[in-house]
């Protein structure tokens, strides 16, 4: 299943950097920006969450320890929380920098792209409106693509929406293509709400 895994993020890698070199023009994420770790709730798939944690075991035992402490305390947060939806830093970024940046999710491979979603919109990556990605083309406060600041551009490349959003790359086209299971998906803070993580990457050991 693994090496299968392998394979299906080997060609969603290639898509998404395909598009992501389309787009240049509309692009501005940079080292150092976070803004797509921070703040979210983060959907993994039991497949996503077992590769993620062959990168957490990879880890030193400090940057082990500084995540499992990311975790508790994310959890004590989730606990005394009193709202509707429930969003948090990812326990994985140390020092603004993704500690397991090679075995990270979808959600995280596929963030920065305009995409359709379910219901045939176009959406925009929310860093839009901090000034990132699409913000030189995208109306002021909205989702919609000016045509006036796309002339302005100059560019040849048009702002384009891809079909990128997490149901559609982690749904049965792809497990029936690379024969794989995604399985289960949670928030990932909640796949540690109990041993699930622990037990299911035992058993792979």
């Amino acid at each position: 299943m693994l090496n299968n895994y392998l394979s299906y993020l080997e060609y969603v890698n290639d898509k998404l950097s395909s598009f992501f070199d389309r787009q240049k023009p509309y692009i501005h994420c940079k080292k150092g920006c976070t803004l797509c770790c921070k703040n979210a709730q983060f959907p993994y798939s039991q497949a996503e969450i077992n590769y993620l944690m062959i990168g957490l075991w990879q880890l030193d035992l400090e940057k082990q320890q500084q995540i499992a402490a990311n975790i508790e305390n994310i959890q004590k947060q989730k606990r005394e929380f009193r709202g509707d939806v429930f969003k948090y830093d990812c326990p994985f970024l140390l020092n603004d920098e993704c500690s397991v940046y090679n075995f990270r999710g979808v959600i995280c491979r596929a963030f920065g792209l305009m995409y359709t979603a379910k219901n045939g919109k176009i959406k925009v990556p929310f860093c839009c409106f901090q000034g990132y990605n699409y913000s030189n083309v995208v109306e002021d406060g909205e989702s919609v693509v000016s045509q006036e600041k796309f002339e302005k551009l100059g560019v040849k490349e048009e702002p384009l929406a891809f079909n990128t959003s997490y149901d559609f790359l982690t749904g049965e086209m792809f497990e029936k293509s690379f024969n794989i299971t995604f399985g289960e998906k949670r928030a990932l803070i909640d796949w540690f709400s109990d041993n699930t993580v622990q037990q299911d990457t035992q058993s792979q050991s």
